[in-house]
């Protein structure tokens, strides 16, 4: 895997440097303390470690899955190393202020240095991930205590932290949860940690949700908190957050040495990122689970989404790095694989059996299928840092660019987080068909990259529930105005790409295909029908990814042919860059035309299908 990593880092280094010009950061004042060395440097520390924690047990991981053997989890002993390994880094709390004991890092150079981890062990990465973001929303949504007792330890890797939103009878409905917090006597709104509430109810598919690393989990929980009649609040309205420790902590912070009312049910068995437990939690079965609000009542879901937007980028991170870490497992094997021999010029398929074999590298499919996960796999990093990049904006930028990158986050997030996780696993998909029935079997690692990427489609949300939040809500953001923001941003690529000799083609693609996407959500909601728009939106979010694709691929051809001007560039690394987006162009933008007409059409089959008719 050292290899694979180093070649990651070197595309990493093109993305970060050559086309988005991080350094340019270091002259706003948050991070004037920082410049290409101490990127460099952060780089470095990530391989290594990746290279030396995390890849040589991923497949341990996968293999010795954790076990409750009815008291507690049990995990490989490389899964705690690993995750101490990393909070010894400081990289959870990276892109902090320096006051909260962080690096304050940008976050686009935060992003760039998971993905060595992701790439390596995506079942070990999951619990950083999960802690950070946990952290992270207490910072910004909790109280001072809160955020010195529950957030501080998760950034020391003392603590752990989870998200708990599903249940068993709701799934992403998250507006049908159950699960209720009840003001825990007449002075809970005094207690020092916050509104102190006694919280039951049943959470599903927690990702993290119990095991023994660490002095304590702490879980951030959606609940409703019942009226006067003891009815729950109806609707997404009505529901609050609350931090939930898995052992209680006095005012000070300290261990109390009581565990709280929380029950591990079981664990989950799974697919796929088999390294990271996947819990079934009961919360109060006793007494009721103490728990302290965070925010106002009735703001949890607001709260929540500042750790589901994280998330779901981290998600997309996830899905690219493991397309990415299939793609140069088979082209290793491509190279060195001899298979076949080349067919001769001439209208007649002939064969020269006397001629030695050729690397399956050599033929014309195979370039294909690598050329699809190049394209798919570089492409969506480069679409993760771009949306990391926002964030720097958004949190740093004067305020008109400030809010022009919040808008552009909103409507690509859903886009962030769907495009790779389809088409990533589509990705290691091809590397198993690269590997044939040696891909196959578990000897190989492409076979674990396909089912730990399978997870990506579904969790923090479905591309369904993707699909209606991008045509349904970010479409229609600020009567038009954040989608219109991507739209001639794009529209600006296509047109600085057109003085580009090499490029002018795939900038009238570009352009066209951008036209085609803005008329199709007019169309869609010319009628004001929201049953007619929307029945269709999966599709809409398809043909959006892959414009946003070509966008990306477009961008990152300008800034190989920028390079090839210069003698010294690596000229093979950057016509591989100039051939992957070539490749999107012909094979793939294309199918974005399809996928927008029954959006444009308001094609009613999906609505009007009966259930009996299966």
């Amino acid at each position: 895997m050292e290899a694979e990593l180093g070649s990651i880092r070197a595309t990493l280094n093109f993305l970060l440097h050559d086309w988005l010009q991080v350094v340019r950061l270091s002259k706003r004042e948050r991070f004037t303390e920082h410049g290409a060395e101490t990127y460099a440097a952060v780089l470095d520390l990530c391989q290594r470690l990746a290279a030396e924690r995390f890849a040589p047990f991923n497949r341990r991981v996968d293999v010795e899955e954790p076990v409750f053997d009815g008291e507690r989890v049990r995990l490989p002993a490389c899964t705690e190393e690993a995750c101490a390994a990393y909070a010894a880094s400081g990289l959870l709390a990276a892109s902090q202020d320096y006051d909260a004991g962080g690096m304050q890092l940008p976050c686009v150079v935060e992003m760039a240095a998971n993905s060595l981890f992701s790439a390596a062990s995506i079942g070990l990465k999951a619990y950083s991930l999960l802690t950070a973001a946990n952290a992270n929303l207490l910072m910004t949504h909790g109280t001072a205590l809160q955020r010195k007792v529950f957030a501080q330890p998760q950034f020391e890797g003392r603590y752990f932290g989870t998200m708990d939103l599903s249940e068993p009878q709701a799934g992403s409905s998250i507006s049908d949860i159950t699960t209720r917090a009840v003001a825990d006597g007449a002075d809970h709104e005094h207690d020092p940690l916050g509104p102190r509430y006694r919280i039951g109810g049943r959470k599903m598919w927690i990702s993290g949700g119990d095991h023994e690393m660490g002095e304590n989990i702490v879980h951030l929980v959606l609940a409703k908190i019942p009226d006067a009649d003891g009815k729950l609040p109806p609707g997404t309205n009505g529901i609050s957050l609350f931090v939930v420790p898995k052992h209680r902590v006095d005012a000070d912070g300290r261990l109390t040495g009581e565990r709280n009312d929380i029950v591990l049910a079981g664990l989950n068995h799974k697919l796929g990122y088999r390294g990271t437990t996947n819990a079934l939690l009961n919360y109060g079965e006793g007494t009721g689970a103490i728990g302290y609000r965070v925010g106002a009542p009735g703001a949890g879901l607001r709260c929540m989404f500042h750790m589901m937007n994280e998330a779901r980028i981290q998600v997309g991170l996830g899905a690219a790095m493991l397309g990415y870490a299939g793609y140069l497992a088979s082209l290793s094997y491509a190279r060195e694989r001899p298979q076949g021999r080349p067919v001769a010029a001439g209208r007649t398929v002939v064969k020269n059996a006397s001629q030695p074999q050729v690397p399956i590298i050599e033929h014309p499919d195979v370039k294909r299928m690598l050329l699809a996960q190049k394209a798919y796999s570089e492409g969506a990093l480069a679409l993760q840092l771009y949306c990391a990049r926002l964030v720097d904006e958004q949190h740093t930028g004067p305020p008109a660019e400030a809010e022009r990158a919040r808008l552009s986050l909103e409507v690509l997030t859903p886009i962030a987080k769907s495009w790779p996780s389809e088409w990533c696993l589509e990705a290691n998909s091809l590397a198993i068909q690269v590997l044939g029935g040696y891909g196959y079997t578990r000897e190989s690692p492409v076979e674990q990259h396909w089912r730990d990427n399978r997870l990506n489609m579904i969790h923090e949300g479905t591309h369904g529930i993707q699909g209606l939040d991008l045509l349904g809500r970010k479409a229609l953001l600020h009567d038009g105005e954040a989608l219109e923001i991507v739209v001639e941003r794009m529209r600006a690529t296509a047109r600085e790409a057109r003085v580009l000799r090499e490029l002018a083609l795939q900038s009238v693609e570009l352009a066209t295909a951008v036209d085609l996407l803005a008329r199709a959500t007019q169309q869609a909601w010319s009628t004001g029908n929201a049953q007619e728009a929307l029945a269709n939106a999966t599709s809409y979010l398809r043909a959006f990814g892959h414009i946003v694709m070509a966008w990306i691929w477009l961008e990152l051809a300008q800034t190989s042919c920028r390079a090839l001007d210069d003698p010294s560039a690596a000229t093979d690394f950057h016509h591989g860059k100039l051939a992957a987006a070539r490749y999107f162009f012909t094979f793939e933008l294309p199918l974005a035309a399809v996928w927008l007409k029954p959006v444009a059409r308001r094609d009613s089959l999906l609505r009007s299908t009966e259930p009996q008719w299966f």
